[in-house]
């Protein structure tokens, strides 16, 4: 399954704030952004614009560049694990692939 970048980045965001002790509303208040919308971008929900995500990153005093290299990071730890789970296909897995069988139509 693919990963959104927004997903990813909701993440970051999201262990930054519960590492500092902070909840959603003192986060939002600072960054002056809606409680539920900043809810929605750390659920991967919305996509926050470069503004917004500044302003969140202020708020958390974290900088913008130390969250896409995060995101970045973990991004690509899951597209290597799905790399991995594509890359163990059974080739000894039979299709059968049924006859055509024609039909008359009266």
């Amino acid at each position: 399954m693919t990963t959104l970048l927004r997903e990813v980045i909701g993440d970051v965001l999201r262990r930054a704030r519960v590492e500092q002790g902070r909840t959603l509303r003192e986060v939002s208040d600072s960054a002056r952004v809606s409680l539920g919308y900043l809810s929605e971008v750390e659920r991967g929900r919305k996509e926050a614009s470069s503004e917004l995500l500044s302003a969140i990153c202020g708020a958390l005093d974290i900088p913008l560049s130390r969250v896409l290299s995060e995101a970045g990071d973990d991004l690509a730890v899951e597209e290597s694990r799905d790399a991995a789970s594509t890359a163990h296909i059974d080739v000894s897995t039979k299709v059968v692939i049924p006859q055509v069988v024609s039909m008359a139509v009266a």
